[in-house]
């Protein structure tokens, strides 16, 4: 049994709701981690999120009751490791294409005998005061899930799906549609099919498929959901500060002109 709740509703193919960070600050870790999100995922991979300044936002989260989650640079034992030392709760690994990778993966995430991860006094055992609780726990409660972004990992799905400990995927459709030769298309019909080709082969193999709404309209939210995905990242950061900023400044403009007029 998995004492983490996204694991949890991971494994069961329930909706859960997270949101993305991009900015390499404690602030906004904190202000997302207090709306509610259900997880928060920190990109290593494009961000200039390191492991130190992620320390940092595990530390704004904290106590906050979203589970944090690290989409790392590669399928990367020794990142994977890291970023589970200082108190990541689950990985996001980027363009896993093979089982073999996805098994890679989960080794990197997981304790002998089922993974090859090393022990260690750190941050997420309380440098060693809650360690035998901890190794105890650990497999059972960190959520893996690998990331398909290519033809090649779609056509290796069913493959990749069977690998025990892989917990869901999370598609990233842009990267996939250039896999396919046409970069950013990602309504044409051969990504959609890609697309719904993942969805069907997480629903037989029952577990869960992600996706990042990244303009979270409710139209976009709705689809997703009834398209299937459970595993749901909304807006990132930035964004959100960009939107907010720009209806700000649009109704200061209308306000201004219609007092002119």
């Amino acid at each position: 049994m998995t004492n983490n709740p996204v694991r949890k509703a991971l494994l069961e193919r329930r909706v859960t709701i997270g949101s993305w960070l991009q900015i390499n600050h404690p602030t906004p870790a904190e202000i997302l981690a207090n709306v509610g999100f259900e997880w928060i995922g920190a990109d290593l991979e494009h961000a200039d999120i390191d492991v130190v300044s992620f320390t940092a936002l595990l530390r704004a989260m904290h106590g906050r009751g979203t589970v944090p989650f690290a989409r790392v640079p590669s399928n990367d034992t020794i990142l994977i490791r890291r970023v589970l030392d200082v108190g990541a709760q689950g990985v996001l690994v980027p363009l896993v294409n093979t089982p073999e990778e996805a098994e890679r993966a989960v080794q990197a995430a997981k304790y002998p005998p089922r993974g090859v991860r090393g022990y260690c006094f750190s941050r997420m055992n309380n440098w060693g005061a809650d360690f035998d609780d901890y190794v105890r726990r650990a497999n059972d409660d960190i959520a893996v899930v690998v990331m398909i972004e290519s033809k090649q990992a779609v056509e290796n799905i069913d493959a990749i799906l069977a690998v025990d400990g892989v917990d869901g995927v999370f598609i990233g459709p842009y990267d996939m549609s250039g896999s396919y030769g046409i970069p950013g298309e990602t309504s044409d019909p051969i990504v959609q099919e890609a697309c719904r080709k993942v969805i069907d082969a997480c629903a037989r193999a029952k577990k869960s498929a992600g996706l990042h709404v990244v303009f979270a309209t409710p139209d976009a939210i709705r689809k997703a959901i009834a398209d299937g995905f459970t595993f749901i990242c909304l807006g990132v950061d930035g964004l959100f500060m960009d939107q907010a900023a720009r209806a700000a400044k649009q109704a200061a403009e209308e306000a201004v002109n219609q007092g002119s007029g």
